[in-house]
């Protein structure tokens, strides 16, 4: 890696601190709203950021990605109302068991569906995910079907109430910074940069000796735990689980945030749900047509920025260095001497 890649690389890592630090001294202290709002968006980040490894890392584009989200929090919702093991409800158990049950789910999905590749790949997750859709909406004794299931209370650690919601927006910021830190670390691994590799050229990956199907396989599943953990937040961020949170919208909306942030970089995905959260409950007061605008906006993006918010900046020195070397004098060639 030059110089410069390894300047610009931690000039973005601190930037990436800065920012986060500044979402935990700012958010505490705005109204219960935006506070809610935030609990939110960094729930669902950590689901955007799970299919990145898939779409922006891997080169699949998943449309079940909701599934994962799903189990994790119908698996939270059970437990805490009607299953506690006679021990009490106990988060960071469940917690654990939303990353298992989403990584086990993702590991029998993909037998079939890494398989498959480009709009095939798409729409096999697409149908898995309307599969577990099926069941959570046709499993009333356990789900609770169209009503869903309405978690009662937040866990208390000690003297610390998670019906709090700041202390609860301090637990899910810490989560998700772990995340993010565990994803980074996955993605600039060698495992991560032969990911890479099987994205631009997976023939040739094959004829480096490359694994590449397992390679895949694993980075599913790696996925999928962690959209059981964005589960399992999601549920007690929401206070009821149902089949909604299933739905191909969810799917939609998160393959979306990761390509309006800027697919490939994590921290784009973020991003692009923060915009969403707040567009979507901004708008939705003020107009009623507010898909209208975010599906503009989604539009412009894919048309105009092709790699994203996070690529703005790549754009702009790009276009610095053809105006300056458009400003140059060309150099003549020297004459030929006999």
């Amino acid at each position: 890696m030059s110089e410069r890649a390894m300047t610009s690389n931690q000039t973005k890592i601190l930037a990436v601190l800065a920012a986060l630090v500044a979402v935990a001294i700012v958010v505490p202290n705005t109204n219960s709203f935006l506070i809610l709002l935030a609990t939110r968006a960094l729930a669902f980040s950590i689901l955007v950021m799970s299919l990145d490894i898939l779409l922006g890392y891997t080169g699949l584009a998943s449309l079940g990605q909701a599934a994962y989200l799903g189990v994790g929090a119908y698996l939270t919702a059970i437990l805490a109302t009607k299953y506690q093991f006679g021990l009490g409800y106990d988060f960071w158990l469940v917690l654990l068991f939303g990353i298992m049950v989403g990584g086990a789910l993702a590991a029998v999905f993909g037998l079939l569906a890494i398989r498959a590749s480009g709009v095939y790949f798409l729409m096999i997750t697409l149908a898995l995910g309307q599969c577990v859709w099926g069941l959570a909406y046709r499993w009333n004794s356990l789900t609770g079907g169209d009503n869903g299931i309405n978690l009662r209370q937040r866990p208390k650690f000690g003297a610390i109430d998670l019906s709090n919601e700041v202390a609860f927006f301090f637990l899910v910021f810490v989560i998700f910074c772990i995340s993010l830190g565990l994803m980074y670390t996955l993605v600039r691994s060698p495992f991560g940069r032969s990911l890479a590799g099987i994205r631009e050229r997976e023939l040739r990956m094959k004829i480096l000796g490359y694994n590449t199907w397992l390679h895949k396989y694993i980075a599913f599943i790696i996925a999928g735990a962690f959209g059981g953990l964005s589960g399992v937040l999601w549920a007690h961020t929401a206070g009821i689980v149902s089949p909604i949170n299933i739905e191909l919208t969810n799917s939609v909306d998160a393959l979306l945030m990761a390509v309006l942030g800027g697919a490939g970089t994590l921290v784009g995905g973020v991003i692009g749900s923060f915009i969403v959260f707040g567009l979507r409950e901004y708008l939705s007061t003020l107009v009623p047509w507010w898909q209208y605008v975010l599906g503009i906006i989604y539009v412009l993006t894919i048309l105009f920025l092709p790699t994203g918010l996070m690529g703005i900046p790549e754009r702009i020195r790009q276009r610095r260095a053809r105006n300056g070397n458009a400003g140059k004098p060309k150099q003549l060639a020297p004459a030929a001497t006999s």
